[in-house]
Parts: C-alpha cells; structure tokens; sequence
C-alpha cells in the first residue's frame, strides 16, 4: 500500500481500547473519514501504559484495521495523550517592544511567549503545549493578534499543559514500535474539543468533560481559548469495578450489566425491574433488582462531578459555564450521567458527537470517537498552519532577494 501524504491519522490510546481513524483532509478544511480500527486494549491502566507489548500489538490490530478499510499504509500519526500525571497551569509573560516605532513583530511575540514559558519545570517534566489565552499591550487586555500594533510593553497570558517526560517516552516508543512515527502528541481533551465544540460554546464558556476508562479529563473554554483543564482520577472502569465487587460478578458481566441496565439516578428506574446477573466461578445466576444497580453506581457518578466541581472552584472557576458543559468519552453514555451533570453544575448539559466530517460518519457517530475525530480536525489545523508559515517565509526570503538585488543596483550607479 502507497503512503500518501495529505492522509492524516488519529490515534486515541485508552485503558480498554486503541481507536484508529484515518481521514483525507482538504483545503477547505474539510475531512473524510475513509478508515476506521479498533482493538481492545490490556496494556494500559489509567491513562499509563503498564504493558509495552500488549500496547504495541492493540496498536497493530486497530491500526491494520484502519489501513484495510482505507486502503493505505499509516506512516504517521498524531497521538491523543492522557492520565493522571498531566498538569496545567496558567503563567504570564512580559517583554518591552524592540523596534523605535514601537511596531509588534513576530519576534516579539515569539520573545514573549518564551518569557511566558521560562520558569523551571521539574527535570521529570515537560511542556506539551503552551497556548495564548490572550495578549496584553500596553495593558489593554483581550487582544488574540497583536501583530503590527503598536506599544512599548507586550504581555501574553499562557495555558501551559505539562506531562511526565518518561510516560511520553513510554508512549512514544510505543507508537515507533509499531511502525508509526508520531507527529505531535495531544492533550486529549483539547483535541476532543476540535471535534465537538462549537466556536459560540467556546466564547460563552463551556466545561469539556471527556469520561474514559481508566481517567477523566475536562478542559473549561472562555473567551475562546482554554482557561483551565486537569485529570480526575475516578472513571468509568471504577463503575464497572463497583459492579463487579459488590455485585460479586466477573468484570466482563459488570460492564455489560452498566453498559445495558446502568443508570445512576434512582428516579429513572422503577421498583418493580428485574436483572439477571452471573456470580464469579461459574456460580448459579441471579435476579437483582435494578434499583440495586443504581444504589452502586449513583455514589460513583456523585463522586466524579463533585471532585470535578471542587477542582474548578479551586481554580477559581465556581461559577458554571454559560455555554453548558458537553460529556464526551465511552463513559459518558450511562443513563443518567447527563441528568445528574445538569442537576449538580445547575446548567445545560448536552452529549458531544464528533462534527464536521464526512466519509464514515455513520460509524464514528459516538462519544467514544470524539477523541480520535478531534486529533483528525488538530492535525488539519496543524499542517495547515505549517504551510501558511512556509509561504510567509518564502515572501520574506523573496523580498529580501530583491531588496539585495536592488541595492546592488543601485550601487553600481
């Protein structure tokens, strides 16, 4: 198979799947889904890959899937990135203005970003992305494009997202050894958003919460850029393991039992519904009550949006959203999660589904392919942009080609 290069690829590595997609991206901006893989996957628990082998060979499978449907060969791909050593802060950086006429140029704004991203990280960390929330000059505030203004002082309000250096080492390894070479790495939630996002959600303010297996990431918008964004350590493999504990049933009963009779919410579920549930070691099966059910996994839904409220207000972020918060990710299809989300944040909530592709649309219209559907739309972007900076430095080798040409004409008269 051919390696062409205007395909573009997203990989979403979860707790208990791999998630392939492939997509050809157009000038536009449009993309079509023409290939889709996917692979249960042991060998990560909580965001962290606890099994190198096992990673590598789900990696394989989901991605030979992938490259059957669409009929080429992955040679490189962007990567979703996640788990419970992510870190983000909000930083600020300030430099003066070189040029006399005080003109912004694209130095400087380069001069203050790295002012902004300059204070030491630990040896064990680093950057994954620093993106501008706004620029200041000459402390007028709100501004996303200084370019050419004019001022003497040029500030920069910065959202830095951090990982653990050897965990990316990890993963990236992972990802070589299966014959892929890794593009960029992405904070998932911020590549989901790509996906699910409205740009008027993102103005009002909207709290992105993506529910995986093994973590659950969020990111808040305002303004249009990010403000704040963080990893919970409680998912939906924890209601599945509160299944499987107190129910005393194997793991693969339990989430089939949340998958088709979950719901944590007990006034969406009657008193008179029962259940079959199997017990461990081939035990007699059982006829449980689907209140039961919900009397489980109702103090685990409680749990994961409180610490998801308490985690905002300690950022300062109490108030709720105007735009509402969007659930995302495989774990957010149980009954009973949005009702309870809009009960507890007291605003509207709503299911995120990936927007704005075409191809196999049909296939990936689910929450659990936000993610790799939002890698597709970040690396568009991203290569987009990439070529836009080409072009500009060609315009600028050209002209200072003829600016040289010039004057040595003009010494010679």
């Amino acid at each position: 198979m051919a390696k062409p290069q205007n395909y573009l690829v997203g990989i979403d590595i979860g707790s208990s799947k791999i998630g392939v997609l492939i997509g050809l991206g157009g000038e536009g901006g449009d993309i079509e889904v023409v290939g889709k893989g996917e692979a249960p996957n042991r060998g990560t628990r909580k965001g962290n890959i606890v099994n190198v082998e096992v990673t590598v060979d789900a990696l394989k499978q989901a991605s030979e899937e992938a490259e059957v449907m669409a009929g080429v060969e992955i040679s490189r791909a962007y990567v979703g990135v996640a788990g419970a050593d992510i870190r983000s802060i909000n930083c600020r950086g300030m430099v003066s203005v070189k040029r006399k006429d005080r003109e912004i140029t694209r130095e400087d704004i380069q001069r203050v970003l790295d002012a902004a991203q300059s204070a030491a990280l630990p040896s064990d960390r680093e950057i994954l992305h620093a993106i501008p929330q706004e620029f200041l000059v000459d402390e007028q505030g709100g501004i996303s494009e200084p370019l050419g203004m004019l001022g003497s002082r040029l500030e920069v309000m910065l959202h830095l997202v951090t990982g653990n250096v050897t965990r990316s080492k990890t993963l990236l390894t992972c990802v070589n050894r299966a014959g892929i070479e890794v593009v960029e790495m992405v904070f998932e939630p911020l590549a989901t958003a790509e996906a699910v996002l409205t740009d008027d959600e993102r103005e009002l303010g909207v709290l992105l919460v993506d529910i995986g297996s093994g973590t659950t990431e969020y990111s808040l918008f305002a303004d249009g850029e990010v403000q704040h964004s963080g990893v919970l350590p409680v998912a939906a493999g924890h209601f599945t393991n509160d299944l499987a504990m107190v129910l005393r049933t194997p793991f693969a009963e339990a989430e089939r039992l949340k998958v088709k009779e979950g719901c944590c919410l007990a006034h969406m579920v009657s008193d008179d519904e029962g259940i079959s549930v199997p017990t461990v070691a081939g035990g007699s099966t059982r006829v449980v009550p689907r209140r039961e059910l919900c009397d489980i996994l109702q103090p685990r839904a409680e749990e994961l949006f409180t610490l998801l409220q308490e985690d905002l207000a300690r950022h300062g972020f109490e108030e709720a959203p105007r735009g509402g918060l969007v659930l995302t990710g495989g774990g957010a299809k149980m009954d009973g999660l949005l009702e309870m989300a809009e009960q507890i944040f007291n605003c509207s909530v709503r299911y995120g589904l990936p927007r704005g592709l075409g191809g196999l649309v049909d296939v990936i219209n689910s929450p659990s392919w936000c993610t790799a559907s939002g890698l597709l739309r970040w690396g568009l972007t991203a290569e987009q942009n990439q070529r836009t900076r080409k072009r500009r430095r060609g315009a600028f080798s050209m002209r200072g080609m003829m600016g040289s040409l010039r004057g040595m004409f003009e010494d010679l008269l």
